[in-house]
């Protein structure tokens, strides 16, 4: 039995250092952030449910794996919404209105990505991963990841607008 609790107490010590982790990332994959929640409690329950063989390696090579599946399942398969008769509890946030504005903006320039280049775009530059290891956990080639995030680059270069003289540096014109 100590066994079993001491593996249960690490699992919630994993869960609470990367949930608001990957969490972000998912919200960077979704740009909704309910369903960036819900696919990041999601992708923490099927971690718990292989956390028996899991936690000796990296677990949150895992938990990023399991969330980028589950959400390249989401936009393979449309979701499906239940009703409840409880509201989600409603997130605190900061009414800062330039994190509103770098967060839509962040938001819109990924859209204009297809999810396989939005995927590896998040895996690569957000969570940090070279290439191989983004290659080895969505099991792609390592050419198929180097010329996603090659053409997802080219087109957030296009699509972003340069900053209007004056903005990069806070002064308004």
């Amino acid at each position: 039995m100590k066994a079993g609790r001491r593996s249960d107490e690490e699992f919630v010590e994993f869960a609470q250092a990367s949930s608001a982790r990957l969490q972000r990332a998912a919200y960077l994959l979704t740009g909704d952030p309910h369903q960036a929640e819900e696919a990041a409690q999601a992708a923490l329950v099927r971690v718990y449910a292989s956390w028996g063989r899991v936690r000796r390696k990296d677990p949150y090579a895992y938990a990023r794996t399991v969330l980028a599946n589950l959400l390249t399942d989401q936009w393979r398969r449309p979701l499906r919404e239940y009703a409840t008769e409880q509201l989600p509890e409603q997130q605190v946030s900061r009414d800062v209105a330039d994190d509103v504005t770098r967060r839509r903006w962040l938001i819109a320039a990924l859209k204009v990505l297809s999810p396989r280049e939005r995927t590896v775009i998040v895996m690569r530059h957000f969570f940090d991963i070279t290439e191989a290891d983004v290659a080895s956990e969505l099991n792609l080639s390592l050419g198929t990841v180097k010329s996603l995030n090659s053409r997802g680059l080219a087109k957030l270069r296009v699509s972003i607008p340069t900053p209007r003289k004056g903005l990069e540096t806070g002064v308004a014109q």
